[in-house]
Formats: structure tokens, C-alpha cells, sequence
């Protein structure tokens, strides 16, 4: 067993050789073009397709409670994942979403990742953006993307722990989203367990919900209200973890 050491939770384990890159002032979230979106959605479905062999034959995935995904059909909703796998995460959401489409908001790092990072935006990819101008743009794509019935996939804990078993402390800033367009919320959690062979283990997705923000309280409270209960559903999924293929202990150097 791999042990890595961290001093805390926003300690990065995965790196690009252009984890610095920054988005150009002219960077598109939603293309117009007709040709470029009809190169997306061919893209997307050869995403599709490698999501299903890679988290079948690598990740070993099964998924528990999808019916969940059912009670979301009449509205665009949001989904909240725990960060634990570099290229899986990026793909798990078209093995679930099928044939629904998924949108993930990303770190802008993920775009200098040499030749995969042009293409991550046509598999959905909103990445953030440091100026104020960038963040209005992004809020528009997200609700747009809303507004279409389709899915925005946001991983909270900002950071990727791989194969980590437990749920890192998030903030509620994440769950702006569904509290300003008023729909529903949903939670997916990674947990690993033992297999019979091979040293990597079985990835085992619980999914919970939908939440529903609370129009009763003001804004801040209606986050704080699903970041609590996300977090604490999320908690208790990840006790059904049995097996640590890398452990992440406190302190080190």
C-alpha cells in the first residue's frame, strides 16, 4: 500500500505540466458555430463509449440507487461528486448520465493538459475563470446548460485525492447554483472496495436524492442547508469503503 502525506485538505496530488495555464480573455463557453457543435456532440459520443470500457474494465464501477436520476428527467439538475479519480472523473458522468448529457465545471489547469485539454470542452467541460468577466460568462453557460435539462457535474473538494476513501470538508460557495436557479440536487459517491483479484479495487458509485433548496430561507441558509446535507450523506456513503489501494496520512514533509 502507497501512503502519500498532506498538510491539508487543498494539497494537490495530481499536476499538469501546465498547471498554470490561464484562460485567453477571448476563451467561448458556448460556441454558436453549427460545426463546431456538431464536432461536440460526435466527440461526446466517443467519450461515451471510451467512459464505458474504462470505467467497466479499469475502474470496475457499479452503481447503486440510479432510479435517483429518474426524479430529475423534468429539470436540468446539479450533480455533486467526491474527487477521487484523475481521468475517471471526467468520464464517470457520461457512464451515468446516458443518453443524457454532462456538463463538469473545472479547474482551467485541466485545459494545459497536453492535446486532451483542447478537446475536454467539447466533452463538456466549463472551466472557471479568474476575472469577474470570465465568472459572469460562466454563470451564463451554466444556466443555459440548466435551462436545457441537462446535468452540471461539480466536484466541491476542489482537489483530487486518488482512490481517497474518505468525504474532505467543502464549502458551501458551491452550492450557489442550485439555490439561484431553484432545481434540485443530486450527490454521487465513490467508494472502494476489495476485489478477489488484482491489487486495484472495485469503485462502487452510491447515488442520493434529489435536494431541494428551501424558498423559505434566505439564500445563505439554502446553501449552507444542502452543503450540510450533501456532506453528511456523502459521509455515511463512504463508510462502505473496505479497502485503501493508497492511504493519506497527516504531516510529512
Amino acid at each position: 500500500m502507497q501512503t502519500r502525506y498532506y498538510q491539508s485538505y487543498t494539497d494537490d496530488f495530481v499536476t499538469s505540466r501546465n498547471q498554470s495555464y490561464q484562460l485567453p480573455d477571448n476563451y467561448v463557453w458556448l460556441h454558436k458555430n453549427i460545426l463546431y457543435r456538431a464536432a461536440a456532440r460526435c466527440f461526446y459520443l466517443v467519450g461515451v463509449i471510451f467512459s464505458f470500457c474504462y470505467c467497466s474494465f479499469y475502474l470496475h464501477i457499479k452503481v447503486k440507487n440510479r432510479s435517483v436520476l429518474k426524479k430529475c428527467r423534468e429539470t436540468g439538475f446539479f450533480l455533486y461528486g467526491n474527487h477521487t479519480q484523475p481521468l475517471g472523473d471526467a468520464f464517470i458522468p457520461a457512464r451515468l448520465l446516458f443518453p443524457g448529457r454532462a456538463f463538469i465545471v473545472v479547474g482551467p489547469a485541466n485545459l494545459g493538459i497536453p492535446i486532451l485539454g483542447r478537446l475536454l470542452p467539447m466533452l463538456g467541460a466549463l472551466p472557471i475563470a479568474p476575472s469577474l468577466t470570465g465568472m459572469k460568462k460562466l454563470r451564463q453557460a451554466v444556466q443555459r446548460r440548466i435551462e436545457d435539462g441537462n446535468c452540471v457535474v461539480i466536484y466541491p473538494e476542489a482537489h483530487v485525492w486518488p482512490w481517497y476513501t474518505g468525504i474532505r470538508p467543502f464549502s458551501p460557495v458551491s452550492f450557489s447554483h442550485p439555490v439561484n436557479y431553484a432545481v434540485p440536487a443530486v450527490c454521487m459517491t465513490a467508494t472502494y472496495q476489495k476485489r478477489k483479484f488484482g491489487r486495484k479495487p472495485q469503485m462502487t458509485i452510491y447515488l442520493d436524492g434529489p435536494f431541494y433548496p428551501d424558498p423559505t430561507r434566505t439564500k445563505k441558509a439554502q446553501k449552507e442547508q444542502l452543503r450540510r446535507q450533501i456532506f453528511r450523506r456523502m459521509t455515511t456513503r463512504s463508510q462502505n469503503s473496505n479497502y485503501e489501494y493508497i492511504r493519506y496520512e497527516k504531516g510529512g514533509s
